[in-house]
């Protein structure tokens, strides 16, 4: 078992750990998620078809309007949400999410967690101290 320390900037706090779900890209709101499930139904995403409910979201960065910040908070609200947010690039979309989402979210790495991180991987978030702890799927 192989494991990868990451430490970024701690955005807003608490403690989750979970499975993986990553893209390399950027997360919109609108037309993303089955409001109902947690599912990915954006057509062209990388992570199409994957559930992000009860999963740690590592992605690049926010894209899209205001209205992101909406579209993640009724993933709250439906209890289909992931449990943490691991973000490469911090924008106002992603910013202003962790402070509606309450769950714990890193931003501003070192090393790319796109990069680091892979679907399927076992991730703790210390979201009080910005520290990223990966365990790797075999």
């Amino acid at each position: 078992m192989k494991k990868v320390i990451l430490k970024g900037r701690a955005m807003h706090g608490g403690i989750a750990e979970g499975e993986a779900v990553v893209t390399k890209e950027g997360l919109g709101g609108m037309s993303v998620f089955d409001m109902n499930t947690g599912r990915v139904v954006e057509i062209g995403s990388d992570i199409n078809g994957q559930n992000v409910k009860g999963k740690i979201l590592v992605f690049k960065c926010g894209k899209g309007s205001s209205s992101w910040v909406l579209w993640h908070q009724v993933l709250r609200f439906m209890a289909v949400s992931p449990k943490a947010y691991i973000v490469k690039e911090c924008n106002p979309q992603t910013a202003l999410g962790a402070a509606v989402l309450r769950c714990p979210f890193i931003t501003e790495f070192d090393d790319d967690p796109t990069q680091v991180i892979s679907t399927g991987d076992w991730v703790k978030v210390n979201g009080d101290k910005g520290v990223v702890e990966i365990i790797k799927k075999e």
